[in-house]
């Protein structure tokens, strides 16, 4: 099985670009999130059976700001519980959509798309991190993230344009300049592989990442 192609997992560079977009920290909706007081949290493994049960009747003393939520979401992401974080993303874009706030929470959109390639749902993907580089058109990593999702599913064209614009918003993003070097190889096979010529599309098959 080959390796996924190399993405941007970290949220650093969007919220600064983004500060501007979300809203300040505030309180939870009556229905929260994670129904877990944050006080009897030691590290992250118990939240992932919280998430499991929405109730409207949960101790919600001590509120979660949205950088809290991100945060605890990006954890369950990294200790591999990925359905649990799907699930607590949709709630909080439900909870957005529900109170109307403004703006987008590049944040939520960034770990959905992560959410979605980490479950194989791969055009899921895609449309998430559509959804950011419309939005934020300049930023690399979105652009980045697109390219690697039309990787994995062969369609090498679309993946060469979002690379392209990510490379157009920064020359020197490394992850972009890695996947367009695999990129470029793919589409080597590819052309090989017309031509009939076997051994030249093993070749280069054989440097490709498993």
């Amino acid at each position: 099985m080959r390796k996924p192609h190399p993405i941007f997992c970290s949220l650093v560079t969007l919220v600064g670009c983004a500060a501007g977009f979300l809203l300040p920290a505030h309180a939870q909706s009556p229905e929260p999130i994670f129904t877990e007081p944050t006080t009897t949290v030691r590290g992250w493994k118990p939240l992932v059976r919280a998430l499991d049960a929405l109730t409207p009747n949960v101790d919600t003393s001590l509120a979660l700001t949205p950088k809290d939520i991100t945060d605890r979401i990006t954890a369950l992401l990294d200790n591999g519980e990925t359905q649990a974080a799907l699930d607590a993303i949709n709630k909080r874009l439900q909870q957005r959509e529900d109170r109307a706030e403004i703006g987008v929470d590049v944040q939520l959109l960034f770990l959905q798309g992560r959410a979605y390639s980490q479950l194989g749902q791969h055009p899921k993907a895609i449309e998430s991190y559509k959804q950011l580089t419309i939005f934020f058109p300049e930023l690399p990593e979105p652009w980045n993230n697109l390219a690697a999702e039309y990787m994995r599913l062969d369609q090498l064209d679309l993946a060469k344009e979002a690379l392209d614009m990510a490379l157009l918003a920064d020359p020197s993003y490394r992850l972009a300049l890695q996947n367009q070097g695999e990129l470029q190889l793919m589409l080597a096979r590819r052309s090989f592989e017309k031509a009939k010529n076997i051994e030249r599309s093993n070749e280069i098959f054989s440097v490709l990442p498993n």
